[in-house]
């Protein structure tokens, strides 16, 4: 592995993130148990990559790779598509189907360390903030404590993306107010992973139950060299609420230089154990931050492998992932 050459950013604290801080605190307080800081942090991978284990159901699936659980993908009915099972599907949609999610979870070992949304939210704001509500109520259930949300903008351009996001990122934090669920921001795309525009975000919406679902790899794709993100990873590090692993090998002298956003993605995208950010380091950012959510594997390198080899690499990403816990 090409361990990755960091330079911290500058940490001095201003007015509006001693504010996130003390709230965070706060409402860290009157969270449940299920939610408390864990002496090692739960390894989970996204269900979409199940499948890929060639496994008969989820659960054989989540055995073969070792997992302590997984992100789950909820669409607008509430059903869990990729949590496949034979016998019948997964659904949050009713008492029946919650109670049933419950009782296999439990009675298989394993946690849903959050749920994960593909929102369209410059589309449909009030369709979008509906079916939040119903998940924040499935969360509560099911003591799942992120969501991991998504704005980048379908529609809307320029600026009039950030007023948007604003007041979307509200709207979406009101649905869980009196409860421990928050929202983790995926930075992602060609907005979510400038960091000023988080800074702009955050500061705004100004709540404690919004906060990141860091992805260390799309900081690197969006462009910044990788001489530089030790300094995101450090700012972002106390706001990150849950997490996204993958990684990226790109030739040495195109490391440390700008590039442009996505260059050459699908050619260099490499498995977490072969790539040139140093997870290692990512968890001893994380740990100094006091981040207590999962290592979740999101692999996109799977493609130009053969299908046989993918069981295999994605066991091994969850292996170099428990290694740094």
């Amino acid at each position: 592995m090409t361990n990755c050459v960091l330079h911290p950013g500058d940490h001095t604290v201003n007015p509006n993130r001693r504010e996130f801080l003390a709230a965070l605190a706060v409402a860290g307080a009157t969270l449940p148990a299920w939610s408390a800081p864990a002496a090692r942090w739960p390894v989970t991978c996204r269900d979409a990559h199940l499948k890929a284990t060639g496994q008969p159901d989820c659960w054989a699936a989540m055995k073969f790779l070792g997992v302590d659980g997984v992100e789950l993908d909820v669409n607008e009915k509430l059903e869990c598509s990729s949590l496949y099972y034979p016998e019948r599907p997964y659904t949050l949609a009713d008492a029946d189907g919650l109670k049933r999610v419950k009782e296999d979870f439990r009675a298989q070992g394993r946690i849903i360390s959050a749920f994960c949304m593909h929102n369209r939210l410059d589309e449909r704001l009030e369709e979008e903030v509906a079916w939040t509500a119903r998940l924040v109520k499935a969360a509560v259930q099911l003591e799942v404590g992120v969501i991991r949300i998504d704005v980048y903008p379908r529609k809307i351009t320029g600026d009039a993306v950030l007023p948007f996001a604003i007041k979307a990122c509200r709207q979406l934090c009101d649905t869980a107010a009196g409860t421990p669920v928050r929202f983790g921001i995926e930075n992602h795309g060609k907005i979510t992973n400038d960091p000023e525009f988080l800074d702009k975000l955050f500061d705004a919406v100004g709540s404690p139950k919004l906060g990141l679902t860091l992805d260390f790899m799309n900081f690197y794709w969006f462009g910044h060299p990788l001489n530089e993100l030790e300094g995101i990873f450090r700012k972002f590090a106390p706001r990150a609420f849950h997490t996204h692993c993958k990684n990226l090998r790109y030739p040495e002298d195109r490391r440390n230089v700008r590039r442009p956003m996505g260059w050459e993605y699908q050619k260099h995208a490499a498995p977490l154990y072969d790539g040139d950010i140093d997870y290692r380091r990512a968890a001893a950012i994380l740990r100094q931050a006091g981040y207590a959510g999962d290592l979740c594997l999101e692999n996109e390198c799977l493609k130009p492998f053969p299908k046989e080899q993918h069981p295999a690499i994605l066991k091994k990403e969850i292996e170099l992932l428990r290694s740094v816990v």
